[in-house]
């Protein structure tokens, strides 16, 4: 094909997705063809108006194996434009150590963020082979910094740096009173990594007595350093480990809808519990989540002694509740709290790993230093995200580079790719057109070895929305209410009394850009569904807001001022518990005696759904439903019957579907529809379905695990 062929294809794509694609056709031929005329097309690319072909370029270099080609990659460290900075930093990893470059990586690592992590990570990459030069740079550097948070980085870093003078500085660091206690905490956690290195646990043993934040941290570094990990089991059951780290899943659901505890924080309790029910052989579901030091010592102690039934593992982060998109500097310290529960619970036969961030990034790491299978479930994730706002022309080829540093799509694709490649089985989500959209979205071709790949379609527990569906249905009839829904009469109870019999337009979920709150705000209110229905939209920290939250309560509130949302009819109550929204949600079909007119629709306004936990719950509550026209919506509803599919990243065509949606729904005269929608939802997409599909897919994993395991140890190799 040829360098400057392969970059014209990426420039003259027509869509975002199609050019990180073929990205990986530029990288092969500048491997096959490198050399000066090659070094020279991609240099002129770095600096030019198309941010993608840039970064392209940059990963496209690290595959010219001269010493040319290493310089300039080296050079780009110190890029005016950051993007450019941030994937060099990330691509010379795979390169071997070049000694100039370890000060501007340090650099990087002080100033922390996504570009610092991958920056560490390149630096614990070179460490295996250059510990002295490493360990001395960094030594050098703690020198001159002093601010805690740096600081804290600096240790952290030094601590992946396995042999020399890592272990003094550590013990230095985790004895000194007059370090910032962020930093102790950074010495005192790398120390827990380094079991029969000497004064180590004497030093912790020191640390952990008392009862203070540092003496928790030393007790969880002794438990670290004392921990063994043991795969052989004589169970007859299987434990299944399952994992997101940006919630607190708790068992009760509270905090479902605030910060990152969306859909998966949900599904991943209710799964649990269905796998253990159900005919299959698993006898044991841990749930791995983040939480605090004192929660983490609490799993710790309790996960050896359960035998049989659904723990919950929590992992300490040291930082306050963050993002997704902002979690990546957090690797190091998820990797150690995900293999601290994982050892605790023993003999773990499968892990499933299902989202592209930084607790899969974690957890992958570990799953292959203890030899656990890996399941992943692979979506189009961020593509379709990437795919639509370049539709939408919100992300193009002169932005994407700076976009990119905030959403990190281009590490986020690979991750998926790499995630994907290495898993023992993959599980899929339906899709109308799945094995096209995973090629052109992905490029994973699901026909080539079929038997690594399972479709597995998400469920609810119906029980949940059936007895929500009971006591709205009752209330609705004028008898007595119940707690959930006496607090949704509270609510509807501020708005102005003449909008108190107007329906419900609901949407849950959390306040994020790609759930799309904002935008159906702006869609009700600019197709004037302001003026026939109430708008409730539930989720989000409303007390203390995450940035996301707060970008889309600020583009809420720049739509419909705070103090005027009663009288526009918006109502934001923030985060509710899993089954007060199931209540509400079916309030929304049968209506509120004087509060609330029957026969409202359930919007989702995602960006990309790709399957939709709260719209399955909202189709078996038997609302009329506003969805995404793809993913995985676009199997289950039936298009201008169940519901409405629009794009629902254009306002415009999603404000003409909510009135659409809104009419119909007002026009039925029987519950019909409302009973097929259930009836869609009953056959294919309950939770004890979707955990009959994975117990097949997790029995088949391990067993496959326990065959290999036993060639092994019959394998022997004789040297002459």
């Amino acid at each position: 094909m040829g360098i400057q062929t392969a970059l014209d294809s990426i420039r003259d794509s027509e869509r975002l997705i199609d050019a990180l694609r073929l990205s990986d056709d530029l990288a092969f031929e500048a491997s096959r063809n490198g050399g000066v005329r090659t070094l020279r097309v991609l240099a002129q690319t770095l600096n030019g108006d198309d941010q993608l072909a840039a970064i392209a370029s940059v990963h496209a270099l690290g595959q010219i194996f001269d010493d040319e080609a290493v310089n300039l990659l080296g050079s780009l460290l110190s890029s005016e434009r950051a993007f450019i900075r941030e994937h060099a930093a990330w691509v010379i990893g795979f390169r071997l150590p070049k000694f100039d470059a370890v000060g501007r990586l340090i650099a990087m690592v002080i100033d922390g963020g996504f570009s610092g992590m991958l920056a560490q990570r390149t630096l614990e990459q070179w460490s295996a082979t250059a510990s002295n030069l490493i360990g001395v740079g960094l030594e050098g550097a703690l020198l001159g910094v002093h601010e805690p948070e740096p600081r804290a980085r600096l240790i952290e870093t030094i601590s992946l740096v396995r042999r020399g003078l890592a272990r003094r500085v550590l013990l230095r660091t985790a004895l000194d009173r007059g370090e910032h206690e962020i930093v102790r905490v950074a010495a005192i956690s790398a120390l827990g990594q380094r079991p029969g290195h000497a004064g180590v646990s004497d030093a912790l043993a020191v640390l952990a007595k008392g009862d203070d934040h540092l003496a928790h941290v030393a007790q969880l570094a002794l438990l670290d350093i004392s921990s063994t990990w043991n795969p052989s089991t004589d169970r007859a059951g299987l434990t299944v480990a399952q994992l997101f780290l940006n919630a607190d899943i708790d068992a009760g659901l509270d905090q479902a809808g605030k910060g990152d505890n969306g859909g998966i924080a949900t599904l991943l309790v209710r799964l649990g519990d269905a796998l253990l029910a159900g005919p299959g052989s698993i006898d044991r579901v841990v749930t791995l989540s983040r939480g605090s030091v004192d929660e983490a010592l609490q799993s710790a102690a309790a996960l050896p002694s359960l035998t049989h039934g659904h723990g919950f593992g929590r992992i300490p982060l040291f930082s306050e509740p963050v993002s997704a998109a902002a979690a990546w500097p957090l690797r190091v310290t998820a990797r150690r709290g995900i293999r601290r529960m994982l050892k605790a619970a023993g003999s773990v036969d499968v892990i499933h790993l299902r989202m592209a961030d930084v607790g899969s990034l974690a957890a992958v790491d570990v799953a292959r230093e203890l030899g656990i299978p890996v399941v992943f479930t692979v979506a189009p994730d961020p593509h379709a995200v990437i795919n639509s706002l370049g539709v939408a022309g919100r992300l193009t080829r002169e932005n994407f580079g700076d976009v990119d540093e905030h959403e990190h799509f281009w590490f986020r694709s690979r991750l998926v790719q790499r995630l994907a490649a290495n898993a023992s089985q993959t599980v899929l989500f339906p899709r109308p057109e799945l094995q096209r959209d995973m090629l052109e979205l992905v490029g994973i071709d699901i026909t080539q070895h079929p038997e690594r790949h399972s479709i597995v379609a998400e469920g609810i527990d119906l029980g949940v929305v059936d007895a929500a569906v009971e006591e709205a249905s009752t209330a609705a009839s004028g008898r007595a209410t119940t707690a959930p829904l006496q607090a949704l009469a509270e609510l509807l109870d501020g708005l102005p009394a003449e909008r108190r019999d107007l329906p419900l337009i609901v949407s849950v979920g959390r306040l994020h850009r790609v759930k799309g709150m904002a935008t159906i705000v702006e869609s009700w209110k600019a197709s004037g569904l302001a003026e026939r229905a109430n708008l409730l939209i539930v989720g989000g920290d409303l007390v203390a807001p995450s940035p996301d939250e707060q970008e889309q309560l600020d583009l809420i509130d720049a739509i419909v001022p705070r103090d005027e949302r009663a009288t526009h009819g918006l109502l934001l109550p923030g985060h509710q518990p899993n089954d007060t929204v199931a209540r509400w949600v079916a309030a929304a079909r049968f209506g509120l005696p004087g509060y609330a007119a029957p026969r409202g629709i359930y919007v989702c306004g995602s960006l990309k759904e790709e399957f939709g936990i709260a719209l399955l719950e909202a189709m078996a509550t038997g609302l009329l439903v506003v969805a995404p026209d793809g993913g995985g919506p676009a199997t289950y509803v039936e298009r201008d019957v169940t519901g409405i599919l629009t794009q629902t990243w254009d306002a415009e065509q999603l404000g003409a579907a909510m009135v659409t949606a809104l009419d119909l729904a007002a026009a039925e005269q029987t519950s019909d529809r409302a009973e097929r929608s259930r009836a869609v939802v009953e056959e294919s997409f309950t939770i004890q379905a979707m955990a009959r599909e994975l117990s097949n897919v997790y029995d088949h994993v391990a067993a496959a695990e326990r065959d290999h395991r036993r060639e092994s140890e019959g394998f022997e190799v004789t040297v002459r």
